[in-house]
């Protein structure tokens, strides 16, 4: 079975939701994963959003031969010849939103009867609006990120931790805003909703067109993911259906970016290996299957993560910003490691940690951090453009699920938002038992300048067994069993065991 939602608060679209997400259950049996469901979801709702569009504004949407009204006038097998033409014909130019979404595009549901009742009585019978769908497809992205049976979590970053980001970065009017691996287009989102909300009043009209074209982008690793971004981004307002794409599939890791911007976003993959050659500017390799030649790199490595890290730092433009999702592997392991955190030090103003709990994301065992840094300019000599570095803990004490019994909120990282001052001078911060500040004397003088940095214990682990119910501690126990294993692989391969950095029993899904 599907598992259920997490995402049902008792609303309307709520409710369309969960109406929605039992279809799963009936297409799962007839062969579909829950990725294609979504994907086959993305087809339909676009096509019905375009045809609520087309009552004001009949120049923007699909032709009319390819539209929702020629697709639910048909039944049985005709309808099914008819779906598979469309999919065809709107996937044809891949360099517009629409192409993007219908990009490689397959009909998946080859029952005549279970795509007549997806299209004609669950969602041909609902009272649609852009806003109410906005609400139900990032529904229907959450749920399919709680499918632990597949990779899906890649796909999603939880609505909380994003939403926190967003607001310590304070994303603004000039700039330029990117994710080189934008999942479902989260961060690209909520950056958009911020200065929406708080900026728009100020914008000239092309200002304000430009936030839809240009001035944020995104990058997908796939086909798919891409379609995923492209139909959420466009529902919450971004880009138009005939303009360029906002987001564009590929690998962001094959070359030094063409284009540098002032504030990047991301979450990248949690897996260790990268199927790729990367050969930095220390001159070594390790070598996989695809090869890149990045001299912009310090280190070379085939872990993704700091891979990302490095091309988030060529990403910045001088006095750009950036917050990067990482496991706590980059923070601690050795070789290239090391390397990028002293680069990161030296180079780059790291200020601020965020050290995440494990269970805010759909992967056993994952413990992250958030990095804020910035990119100054060069100071004289070697003085290094890291001085201070603010930790803070957010994880001691802190338990949480992804699915029903306790998810993230945003009210929970209310206290962090508070004590990072967005929009003010770092110096006015305070330390508490929570936030702690590190000169960078002591932060370059630790072992393998590692930035795993914890100073308090978790009070239910000291206390009666009974303060955590016993599933939660049960879950708990597996998560730490597998963050050690992927805290020993990884010191595994950095002595050149060569062995795998997960088994396949233990290999936590990649997050997005």
């Amino acid at each position: 079975m599907i598992p259920a939602t997490s995402y049902q608060t008792g609303s309307k679209s709520d409710a369309v939701v969960a109406k929605l997400w039992s279809y799963c259950n009936v297409l799962t049996d007839h062969g579909l994963s829950t990725i294609e469901y979504v994907e086959q979801l993305t087809y339909l709702l676009f096509l019905k959003m375009a045809d609520e569009i087309a009552r004001n504004k009949p120049h923007l949407v699909v032709p009319a031969a390819y539209s929702w009204q020629s697709l639910a006038a048909k039944t049985g097998p005709e309808l099914e010849a008819h779906y598979r033409k469309i999919l065809t014909e709107l996937g044809k130019d891949p360099s517009t939103t629409l192409g993007t979404i219908f990009a490689n595009s397959r009909l998946r549901i080859t029952e005549p009867t279970l795509l007549e009742r997806l299209i004609v009585n669950l969602i041909g019978k609902e009272d649609w609006t852009v806003h109410s769908m906005k609400e139900v497809y990032e529904g229907l992205l959450a749920n399919a990120a709680e499918d632990t049976r597949t990779s899906a979590g890649q796909y999603f970053t939880p609505r909380a931790l994003i939403g926190a980001i967003v607001d310590v970065m304070q994303p603004q009017p000039g700039d330029t805003i990117t994710d080189p691996i934008c999942g479902t287009g989260g961060f690209l989102v909520a950056s958009h909703g911020y200065l929406r909300k708080h900026h728009m009043l100020d914008l000239f009209h092309d200002r304000r067109n430009a936030l839809g074209s240009g001035q944020i982008w995104g990058t997908a690793p796939t086909v798919g993911t891409a379609r995923f971004a492209a139909m959420n981004m466009l529902l919450h307002g971004m880009g138009s259906l005939h303009g360029l794409p906002l987001v564009a599939a590929g690998d962001a890791l094959a070359t030094k970016p063409g284009r540098q911007a002032s504030l990047v976003l991301t979450n990248p993959p949690f897996g260790r290996k990268s199927a790729m050659t990367i050969a930095g500017s220390d001159g070594k390799a390790e070598r996989e299957r695809i090869s890149y030649a990045r001299g912009d790199f310090c280190a070379a490595t085939a872990n993704r993560h700091l891979n990302f890290l490095q091309h988030t730092m060529s990403l910045l433009e001088v006095n750009g910003r950036a917050a990067v999702v990482l496991p706590d592997s980059a923070l601690f392991e050795g070789g290239a490691g090391e390397k990028v955190r002293r680069r990161l030090l030296d180079e780059f103003s790291l200020h601020t940690i965020l050290r995440l709990p494990a269970g805010i994301f759909h992967a056993g065992g994952v413990r992250a951090n958030v990095l804020f840094f910035e990119r100054k300019p060069a100071r004289a000599g070697d003085e290094p453009s890291t001085s201070m570095l603010w930790v803070y803990d957010f994880r001691t004490g802190k338990h949480f699920t992804p699915k029903q019994r306790r998810p993230l909120h945003r009210g929970d990282l209310r206290e962090f938002v508070e004590a990072y001052l967005p929009g003010k001078s770092r110096t006015e911060r305070v330390e508490t038992e929570r936030f702690k500040c590190f000169g960078y004397d002591d932060l370059i003088a630790r072992d393998r300048v590692n930035l795993d940095i914890t100073w308090t214990t978790d009070p239910a682990l000291d206390g009666p067994a009974g303060l955590l119910p016993p599933e939660m501690i049960a879950r708990e126990i597996v998560e730490d069993l597998q963050a050690a294993l992927n805290r020993f692989t990884a010191v595994a391969e950095a002595l050149g065991s060569g062995i795998s950095p997960y088994t396949d029993a233990f290999k936590p899904p990649d997050i997005g």
